[in-house]
């Protein structure tokens, strides 16, 4: 029924291949019969976590990202391997960056962060029933654990000092969810 609308692929290539991303250029045919080139990263998606501590705080990341060179507030995150189970990801992802392991898992949603230049999606997991252990972070990753209340997350969100999109969705799920709206 998306016909009208849908864009046919002619050929393609990989232009730039990476250990994290792959850059196609493909020449496609447009729903008027032109032709043009899209250039997109292929990703193989990730996933994110919402860790609700035992009282009700959030539990966050400090994260230096160089292609903004600064330090954002972030919600744990990693990529899916491919053919990885995003549920296992998500239990692996937490384990390593925080060390916390988690009793009960709920899938919230799958977002589309970058549709107009990029395949990647997430999936974002709400994880409750937190027991602490040891962190195990990747050579070369660094990050600091913070937590903050539901509400200095919101707040954070509208001064805007989390500007990271996972995070601000997560973020708006988990208000809902605990509001009970959702």
């Amino acid at each position: 029924m998306d016909d009208h609308l849908k864009e046919t692929l002619i050929s393609g290539e990989v232009v730039y291949e990476g250990s994290f991303l792959k850059v196609r250029r493909d020449s496609v045919r447009l729903p008027d019969g032109s032709e043009t080139a899209r250039e997109y990263f292929r990703h193989p998606g990730a996933v994110v976590i919402i860790p609700l501590l035992e009282d009700g705080r959030v539990l966050l990341e400090r994260q230096y990202r160089y292609p903004n060179d600064r330090v954002f507030i972030e919600l744990p995150a990693g990529k899916l391997e491919y053919g990885e189970d995003p549920l296992l990801c998500a239990q692996r992802e937490l384990r390593e960056e925080t060390g916390y392991s988690a009793t009960d898992w709920q899938f919230i949603c799958t977002i589309h962060n970058a549709i107009a230049y990029s395949d990647e999606h997430l999936d974002i997991f709400l994880a409750r029933g937190l027991v602490s252990g040891e962190q195990q972070l990747d050579p070369g990753e660094f990050l600091e654990l913070i937590s903050v209340s539901p509400d200095e997350l919101m707040a954070w969100v509208r001064q805007g000092q989390i500007t990271d999109v996972k995070t601000l969705i997560g973020a708006f799920w988990l208000d809902k969810i605990l509001r009970g709206e959702w």
